[in-house]
């Protein structure tokens, strides 16, 4: 099965799969930065593009799935921000858009299926613009509900190991957050459940006169 097919029969599997809502860790990280352009990967069904965008960010919000990319456009319609969004089918592990942004975020970019994650964060650093931000957010550790062979292919990187992967120059970037943290998350069965997540918050030196 391709990770497209993965993913489009996972979406179309239920009416909503996600909240809706801004990734927790996206929100405070990003709340008091001033908005430009923006950069979301794998976007799924929208609520982080449609929470930038109504703080003023201009969006370009790519997914592999063209189900999950058809519910978040209907979803950036219904939230009055269409016009700040706009919604790409692409394949990470072929390329990513062309520009820089002044945000590039990358929201628990993971997958059982033949996804060149590192590769994809440093072509992410790449994108991002002078005094602009590089946010990761990721899991640090399995679901308790999900039976262990179920991550016997998924990598869950320590922040210090994303960090390293990036291979950033260090005179070219200043490490603003480099951390795990804990999250209480809603299982399957609906009771709250404590997770360990990790963040890498990098920003890109502007050029100095």
């Amino acid at each position: 099965m391709s990770e497209q097919q993965m993913w489009d029969d996972r979406y179309a599997g239920s009416d909503r799969v996600w909240s809706g809502r801004p990734n927790d860790a996206l929100v405070p990280e990003v709340a008091d930065v001033t908005p430009g352009t923006a950069l979301d990967l794998g976007c799924g069904e929208g609520g982080d593009a449609i929470w930038l965008a109504g703080r003023g960010w201009r969006v370009t919000a790519v997914d592999i799935s063209p189900v999950a990319l058809a519910r978040a456009a209907a979803h950036a319609a219904a939230a009055g921000v269409a016009d700040r969004v706009t919604f790409e089918h692409r394949d990470l592990a072929a390329g990513l858009p062309d520009g820089t942004y002044d945000l590039v975020s990358a929201q628990f970019l993971h997958s059982h299926g033949d996804l060149p994650r590192e590769r994809i964060l440093r072509d992410a650093a790449a994108r991002v613009a002078p005094g602009g931000l590089l946010l990761v957010e990721g899991h640090a550790d399995p679901a308790p509900w999900a039976d262990r062979h179920d991550h016997g292919d998924l990598r869950l990187p320590t922040p210090a190991e994303v960090l390293a992967d990036l291979r950033l120059a260090p005179d070219e970037w200043e490490v603003l957050r480099c951390a795990e943290h804990d999250r209480v998350q809603d299982g399957p069965d609906g009771r709250p459940v404590t997770r360990t997540d990790s963040t890498v918050k990098v920003r890109r030196r502007p050029p100095t006169d």
